[in-house]
């Protein structure tokens, strides 16, 4: 396979991401886009949307790290996003566990996580903390306006994620707003990641 087909996979991993969370959002009982996070659209009957929706990111971000790699100055980023893809296939192999009262009938907050919902948040963590740094580590794999974008990128990045598991961990302001902080943060990493792709792409 040449390389664009592999660079291409980095354009459509994340509208095929955010599609299949934002229809499942909106079409599932119970469940809150403002409250609950992504991760929760894998619980319940209809949750093998969300499971395949992270699968498919995660192979197509896969085939784009790879691309990545075959070219000459990505050395350092592409092992980053495939990192990044690890994180998001273990996030569709191990499901979390019930957060902020979804489904229906679960409490708030667990006294104790299963080990998939362990696995479930660990991978997804460090997933993210290789989406930020490939941020910083590709900034100067463009223009000065490109650097400046994904230096900002990263720290928003963390920031909204931070903000978001805070939201989803603790009774304060923000709780019932962690999910819409954490589609703010998806959003700001699965952009960078595309143009990232676009850039790639171009001869």
């Amino acid at each position: 396979m040449g390389n664009q087909p592999l660079l291409a996979c980095g354009v459509a991993a994340g509208p095929l991401f955010t599609v299949t969370y934002l229809l499942a959002g909106a079409t599932r009982a119970g469940y809150s886009p403002l409250r609950h996070p992504v991760s929760s659209l894998a619980l319940g009957p209809a949750g093998w949307a969300q499971t395949a929706g992270f699968l498919l990111a995660g192979l197509l971000s896969s085939a784009f790290a790879v691309g990545l790699w075959r070219e000459e100055d990505s050395r350092w980023g592409a092992p980053l996003i495939g990192v990044w893809a690890i994180g998001l296939l273990g996030a569709g192999l191990f499901r979390t566990d019930p957060v902020r009262g979804y489904p229906p009938g679960t409490p708030d907050q667990l006294e104790r996580h299963t080990r998939a919902g362990a696995l479930h948040d660990l991978l997804s963590s460090i997933g993210f903390l290789a989406l930020a740094a490939a941020c910083f580590v590709l900034s100067p794999a463009g223009s000065p306006g490109w650097a400046v974008y994904s230096i900002a990128s990263g720290v928003l990045f963390i920031a909204t994620m931070a903000l978001s598991s805070t939201a989803f961990t603790s009774g304060g302001r923000m709780s019932p707003y962690g999910g819409l902080i954490q589609r703010v943060s998806v959003t700001i990493g699965w952009t960078w990641l595309l143009l990232l792709a676009v850039q790639a792409l171009r001869p």
